[in-house]
């Protein structure tokens, strides 16, 4: 059964205890809170009668009460300075079981079940005929996945009282959730013929109907209940599933807000506000709704997913990765958080080559490509993200062979520029000297030694005729050399 309804049933023994301040107490004895309750079966004959409570005691307890009627009012518990009280009251008086069944429901509001179990306990030591510790005992086993424990302790509270309704009711819920809702189905009735009036019972045939998709009768069970008990949150949740389902999703919407009208702490009607505004895009008023849900369970890895997604809706990324990585560290097996964080870095964040491992994670995760849908969009993402990681990396090669080139081209032009300055002359000719691309011979000073200088040798391409007929007259001081040509 649904935690949060299971806690708002509990609290009726304080809402008992208030009837009891309005009608009076004027015997010696504590009227427990179960007292006045219209079902409570008698009590054993062979049963002790419970020691008679101190009036200061009695007094105590009864100012406790009224505080938490007061706190009711205003829907604004506060939950410390009401332990404080009915502590005070169980010190006037250790024997005042009904202050230790407080405590109990107290502690179970705060979150604390140890001190809780502890409660119910010791009341029913007090106090064995207090029922209610025995039902919440049940209770607590029950939603803590000790299924046998909640069955014999529910079979014991029959035993004591074999016309007891709520017992009856319990035990229907247990053999719904195993799936067998005919049992299920047999326990409820048989709890409603002992008390019409049994708002458990009919929440069980409800959600029973509900299993098996019987919306018809679901919905009519469900107005019943409504016409018992209107100010109960759950039957009006309940009123608003079976509208959803039937695709009345306005109509759904308003029977989630009177739930919340009722009891503005009810976690389902929230969750199931917030994902109506997710659907809608109303993304501030889902934030609304998921805020309150993490007052009521801070750990609810899917609330601070949804979170991340009402962020994301209103462009606040950075807000939107802090709650996908909370929603990671509470369960890494919420597949999701990959798929979402992956969105928004391929989208928002320009970072493709992460978001294309998330996807794949995500896949992965998710079963793979049998599980998933061929149509599914993650796939199309995927394609996406990595068209573009093969686009960046063309680019990123396309410039890397630019920049390659580029320093090619300056590396040729600084070897051409340093051979042309190899070629270019390092200091102009000095004044009045031929050049050497010239055919006149510079003037020769002579030796010191007074020899005339000599005359330059003849060039290559100078003919040996030409050496003959071009010959200078032979120096007369000097002996001639004899012919030696043929006439």
């Amino acid at each position: 059964m649904n935690r949060t309804t299971t806690r708002t049933m509990r609290l009726f023994p304080l809402l008992v205890a208030t009837s009891l301040v309005a009608a009076g107490c004027s015997s010696s004895k504590a009227t427990g809170p179960a007292a006045p309750v219209k079902n409570t079966a008698p009590q054993p004959s062979k049963e002790a009668a419970p020691p008679p409570i101190s009036n200061t005691a009695k007094a105590k307890f009864e100012d406790a009460v009224k505080s938490f009627d007061t706190q009711k009012k205003a829907k604004a518990f506060d939950y410390p300075a009401l332990e404080r009280k009915f502590k005070s009251a169980l010190e006037s008086d250790a024997n005042l079981a009904e202050a230790e069944y407080n405590l109990g429901v107290i502690a179970e509001r705060q979150g604390n079940i140890p001190e809780a179990k502890n409660r119910y306990r010791a009341a029913l030591t007090k106090k064995p005929s207090l029922r209610q510790a025995s039902e919440n005992l049940a209770i607590i086993e029950q939603n803590s996945g000790n299924v046998a424990g909640a069955v014999t302790l529910y079979q014991e509270v029959l035993q004591r009282y074999p016309d007891d309704a709520q017992s009856r009711a319990r035990l229907a819920e247990i053999y719904r959730q195993k799936g067998d809702h005919d049992k299920a189905m047999e326990l409820s009735r048989a709890a409603l013929m002992r008390d019409p009036q049994s708002t458990t019972a009919i929440k069980v045939m409800i959600r029973s109907y509900l299993d098996r998709k019987q919306l018809a009768l679901a919905k009519l069970v469900a107005l019943r209940g409504t016409k018992i008990d209107g100010a109960d949150p759950e039957l009006q949740h309940l009123v608003g599933v079976i509208l959803q389902r039937e695709g009345e999703v306005d109509e759904a919407r308003l029977f989630f807000k009177k739930a919340l009208d009722a009891r503005d702490d009810y976690v389902p009607s929230h969750v199931a506000l917030a994902q109506l505004s997710l659907d809608s895009e109303d993304f501030p008023g889902a934030e609304e709704h998921l805020r309150r849900i993490l007052q009521a369970d801070g750990k609810n890895a899917t609330a601070h997913l949804n979170l991340g997604l009402a962020y994301k809706g209103q462009g606040q990324y950075d807000k939107a990765m802090q709650e996908y990585d909370e929603a990671e560290k509470l369960d890494k097996e919420l597949a999701a958080v990959n798929l979402n964080r992956a969105i928004i870095l391929h989208k928002v964040k320009d970072a493709p080559e992460r978001a294309v491992e998330l996807y794949k994670k995500y896949i992965a995760m998710a079963g793979g490509d049998v599980a998933l849908s061929a149509e599914s969009p993650v796939f199309g993402l995927l394609r996406e993200a990595e068209t573009i990681v093969n686009a960046k990396r063309e680019a990123a090669m396309a410039e890397q062979q630019a920049k390659q080139m580029e320093d090619l081209q300056k590396k040729q032009q600084s070897q051409m520029q340093a051979a042309e300055k190899k070629q270019a002359p390092t200091s102009p000719p000095p004044p009045g000297a031929t050049p050497a691309s010239g055919t006149n011979v510079a003037p020769q000073a002579t030796p010191a030694g007074g020899a005339a200088p000599q005359a330059p040798t003849p060039t290559a391409t100078e003919g040996a005729g030409d050496r003959k007929n071009n010959a200078a007259p032979a120096d007369p001081s000097e002996p001639g050399e004899p012919e030696d040509d043929l006439m």
